[in-house]
């Protein structure tokens, strides 16, 4: 009698503590991300929270891709944040939690930080520079480092992304856009 009495409250229950984790494709920003301040951290041997804290930040002022950059924006480890929830990553870190589960704990708190995903790769020696948008020009030079200046036309950015295009192929060219 108890039995059935339990039964519908494990279907209730079961799905609310199954979408907590995160499944695959979820969150891949963060894994990434808090995963690059893992590695950060163990190299320089930080153990406390503050000195893990010191080097998320020391980590978030070296990225260059937007999406890790937004992603240290949620947490409050840039210098122009709203909010400060870098203890939510230090901490866990100091206890030595994988990044799957530092990002479970984020996701709760914040559900954008899930949301980030990276842009989508593209194959640059397939792709006619010229049919793409100004923005997506910009862009793959954001990502390589460069900037183009005193461009003012569309012209002017695919001359230089085909004059830098020899330069940035050895690099695997998956992340461009």
């Amino acid at each position: 009698m108890k039995l059935a009495a339990v039964l519908p409250l494990l279907f209730i229950a079961a799905p609310i503590a199954l979408g907590r984790s995160i499944r695959e494709g979820d969150c891949e920003v963060c894994l990434k991300t808090v995963q690059k301040f893992i590695d950060a951290a163990k190299k320089a041997n930080a153990k406390s929270p503050t000195k893990i804290e010191n080097i998320i930040e020391k980590e978030c002022a070296k990225f260059k891709d937007t999406k890790e950059t937004r992603l240290c924006y949620y947490l409050g480890a840039t210098p122009d944040a709203a909010t400060r929830m870098i203890q939510s990553v230090s901490k866990p870190m100091s206890f030595h939690l994988p990044a799957k589960k530092i990002c479970e704990k984020l996701k709760k708190k914040d559900a954008q930080i899930c949301q980030l995903r990276y842009d989508k790769p593209i194959n640059l020696e397939g792709v006619n520079l010229k049919k793409m948008r100004v923005k997506q020009l910009k862009n793959i030079l954001s990502k390589w480092g460069e900037k183009c200046t005193g461009c003012t036309e569309k012209r002017d950015y695919v001359k230089l992304v085909e004059s830098l295009k020899p330069k940035y192929a050895a690099k695997p060219a998956a992340d461009e856009l």
